[in-house]
């Protein structure tokens, strides 16, 4: 989406919510808002304020910006576009390194 908005995670979170299964619940650690509509099948679990270390997608984002997305400008927006498309797609071919700066200890479930 070509912006951050309210309107924009509520869209994200009506396409997460088809993908869960019959029965089952998502759980996306996120910072929220009250004016979320978060579907039925969807439960939010609030981050801390001001604790962005604790945000395993800041890790993601920090990692993509170390590998392939600074120090760098580009002369159009569709350039961007393409330079994050491209950053994402190199990422997401490599679901072990997704795995290792989006796991935190304090989000494992204890037995």
């Amino acid at each position: 989406m070509p912006s951050v908005s309210i309107e924009a995670l509520n869209q994200h979170l009506a396409e997460i919510s088809q993908s869960v299964s019959l029965g089952a619940i998502a759980l996306p650690v996120l910072d929220s808002s009250p004016r979320l509509v978060v579907p039925a099948n969807i439960v939010l679990l609030p981050l801390p304020p001001d604790a962005p270390e604790l945000n395993s997608t800041e890790n993601i984002g920090e990692y993509l910006r170390s590998n392939w997305l600074s120090p760098c400008v580009w002369d159009t927006y569709e350039a961007i576009l393409d330079a994050c498309c491209d950053a994402w797609n190199a990422l997401i071919a490599k679901s072990e390194v997704i795995t290792s700066i989006g796991t935190s200890d304090w989000a494992q479930v204890r037995i």
